[in-house]
């Protein structure tokens, strides 16, 4: 880190280690992994890919763990809409071993679960799925997310999303 970036209180960040930033997505923090560098920004973290590094939006993110070595992420795609619903699964669990966490870990906690508003878990056909108010970085109020699980009937899960976010207030 240097000197200017520390006495105005920036995040240093390893040259490649991110792509593009968007206007006001400043890295807030930066853990070394062995793969690379993991790196906190106010949209998403930026991970190694094979290519080049990729972003990670947070909403995106249904879970986060770290046992004091590995992260732990659980990462969903967006697969649809009902209303003003958006219906996400789960597509991966990436891992990463964390050789310097430095403040990753507290602020990818602290992103993952301070967007969430509320979660209700409901039994549904062929599984259940998550309904979860959360607050996106850069969209005014919270969006329902309906994060399906394996199995769920995706017509009948699409029907109780649609008029879950019919029933909801206005934000």
């Amino acid at each position: 880190m240097g000197f200017l970036d520390r006495l105005l209180g920036r995040t240093s960040v390893p040259a490649g280690s991110t792509g593009a930033l968007e206007a006001g997505e400043e890295p807030l923090a930066v853990a070394t992994v062995r793969t690379g560098h993991l790196v906190v920004t106010r949209v998403g973290l930026w991970v190694p890919g094979d290519e080049a590094p990729q972003r990670l939006d947070w909403h995106l993110v249904s879970r986060a763990g770290w046992d004091g070595e590995n992260l732990e992420l659980t990462v969903a795609e967006e697969i649809g809409t009902a209303g003003e619903a958006v219906l996400l699964a789960d597509v991966a669990v990436r891992a990463y071993a964390v050789t310097e966490p430095g403040d990753v870990p507290s602020q990818v906690n602290a992103r993952v679960t301070g967007s969430v508003r509320s979660a209700h878990h409901r039994v549904l056909p062929g599984g259940g799925a998550w309904f979860v108010q959360r607050a996106v970085p850069g969209r005014d109020g919270v969006v329902l997310q309906v994060r399906l699980e394996p199995g769920t009937d995706h017509e009948v899960a699409s029907a109780v999303a649609a008029e879950v976010a019919a029933a909801l207030p206005r934000r």
